[in-house]
């Protein structure tokens, strides 16, 4: 070992620059992107020893693409620094793409920097450890070792020149001879470059603070100036409506909507409107939640615009309703900016939190309690919004209480790639029976409120990929993303007052629920 270790030693105090500008390509081309080759062996149009010539191809291009741009940027005083800079970057985006099937994209980087430390915490594993360690940190600590062999400037130039030629005429070569090939695969999946580790990263990030960071100092822009109650609703009962914003629930898993297995216990025997065909804003929360609340259609949805201009929320409190958002997830990504937002008191955190995460039951005390410290003269219309933790993944053994886990055997880990796949749906689908739970316990608080006419709309922001189409998770571009990740479930209860009083909605509610439902793409 010892002799191996100094063999070592001797080699990284005499490698040349262009070398190791030659290893650091061949490190991040073939190492940090063997899920990108995955798709590409099963998009290539060849089958044979012309499939394995093709992928053989599709490698060496990113090699000395790599290669070619590393000749340009690499020189003694800077190549350490960006060799790091890349591995560091490109390791961990390369986790998620190889493991998990995750298309890196902007949404996925606004996604990043606005999560919270228990949904980070949710994501390590040992697998994301072992990885880490591998794929991270060790290479980083063999560059810190590198010493490089001096040359003349001459020389080194002549090698850098002639690198970049040989590196731009493989790759001109190779793109001319399977250009046909190529152009027909990146132009249907176009998804792909999110894929290419470090690249995804890189240019992901670039795009979420060019084109999707919250810009400061804009002017408010004021929406719906004229919102206001007409008369006939201001003599009747005031009204007040829960709407719950679920979080990673998928419509294909609930019994309501025709899945084999039971999820739906107690809503079946709710009195309630179920809306079958509904699609989401965007397939992560930080993107669909502003989405939903901006009174935009997704088709039209401009996240700059939406960051600087009043929503729904606002809307319903220039018309009267006292808004409340009360939230049991990673906050409301500024859709709840201009209204109350009410604190979970902390002996109910103390009842239903561990390790920094709450089950959903929380929510449904903190609206009783909520409900409690309204004044008896206090007629205003109220409108609360809850917001759920969900679904959440991939720690979907955190998300029920045992008691809600009908479900067996369950996968009791965050490494759900390890996880059988009736594991891995049994954890998801014990999530979705105990959102049934709280559902119809909402419900039925609101049924012995008599001060009110009451309702409840509950809607998913997005779905969840539990292994289909080797995706986990969620967050893929929308355009490409499987239905798992944008067909959602939404329901709809009302109280026997309210319906008396709004009897054309309700009856348009009912045709709209025999159709299928809406969506919030148009």
């Amino acid at each position: 070992m010892l002799v191996n270790f100094l063999k070592f030693k001797e080699i990284c105090n005499n490698i040349t620059l262009s070398n190791f500008n030659l290893l650091l390509s061949i490190w991040l081309g073939l190492f940090l992107n063997i899920g990108f080759f995955k798709k590409i062996h099963q998009l290539t149009p060849y089958n044979g020893i012309k499939s394995v010539i093709f992928l053989g191809a599709t490698l060496v291009i990113l090699i000395a693409a790599y290669n070619l741009i590393f000749q340009l940027i690499n020189w003694k005083w800077t190549a350490k620094i960006f060799a790091i800079l890349l591995i560091f970057i490109g390791g961990f985006s390369s986790y998620f793409v190889n493991t998990l099937g995750i298309i890196i994209s902007p949404d996925q980087i606004q996604n990043m920097v606005q999560t919270d430390v228990s949904e980070v915490t949710d994501l390590i594993s040992l697998r994301f450890v072992l990885w880490t360690v591998f794929f991270v940190i060790l290479p980083i600590f063999l560059i810190t070792q590198v010493k490089f062999k001096q040359e003349k400037a001459s020389r080194l130039l002549l090698k850098k020149v002639f690198s970049l030629v040989a590196s731009f005429a493989v790759v001109g070569v190779l793109l001319f001879t399977y250009y046909v090939d190529f152009a027909a695969i990146f132009r249907e999946h176009r998804d792909l470059k999110g894929m290419i580790s470090p690249q995804n990263s890189i240019s992901s990030l670039m795009s979420y603070y060019h084109k999707k960071a919250p810009k400061k100092n804009l002017p408010l822009v004021i929406y719906g100036q004229d919102a206001h109650q007409v008369q006939q609703v201001q003599k009747n009962l005031p009204k007040l409506m829960i709407l719950v914003v679920g979080e990673t629930a998928r419509a294909e898993s609930f019994s309501l909507n025709g899945y084999a297995k039971n999820t739906n216990p107690e809503l079946s025997k709710q009195d309630i409107f179920n809306f079958s065909q509904v699609s989401s804003c965007g397939t992560a929360t930080a993107v669909s939640v502003p989405c939903m609340f901006s009174g935009m259609p997704r088709v039209d949805y401009d996240e700059q615009l939406a960051s600087h201009r009043e929503g729904l929320l606002d809307i319903a409190k220039r018309a009267g309703y006292q808004v409340t958002w009360i939230d049991n997830n990673s906050g409301c990504k500024g859709a709840c900016d201009r209204v109350e937002q009410y604190q979970i008191p902390e002996n109910l955190k103390k009842k239903w939190c561990k390790d920094g995460e709450c089950y959903d039951d929380i929510l449904i005390d903190s609206l009783k309690q909520y409900l409690a410290t309204i004044a008896k003269d206090d007629d205003r219309p109220r409108l609360i919004v809850l917001h759920q933790v969900g679904s959440h993944g991939p720690a979907y053994y955190k998300r029920a209480p045992e008691a809600y886990q009908p479900f067996k055997p369950t996968c009791d880990t965050n490494a759900i790639q390890g996880c059988s796949q009736t594991e891995l749906l049994n954890s998801y689908d014990n999530t979705i029976v105990y959102t049934d739970h709280v559902l119809s316990q909402m419900i039925n608080t609101l049924k012995e409120i008599s001060k009110y006419q009451t309702g409840l709309w509950y809607l998913s922001d997005h779905g969840e990929s539990t292994g289909e189409h080797g995706l986990y998770l969620h967050g893929s571009p929308y355009a490409i993303a499987p239905s798992q990740q944008t067909h959602v479930p939404m329901i709809m209860w009302f109280s026997e007052s309210w319906k008396q009083h709004n009897l054309a909605q309700v009856n348009c509610l009912m045709c709209a629920e025999k159709t299928g439902g809406f969506n919030l793409v148009n």
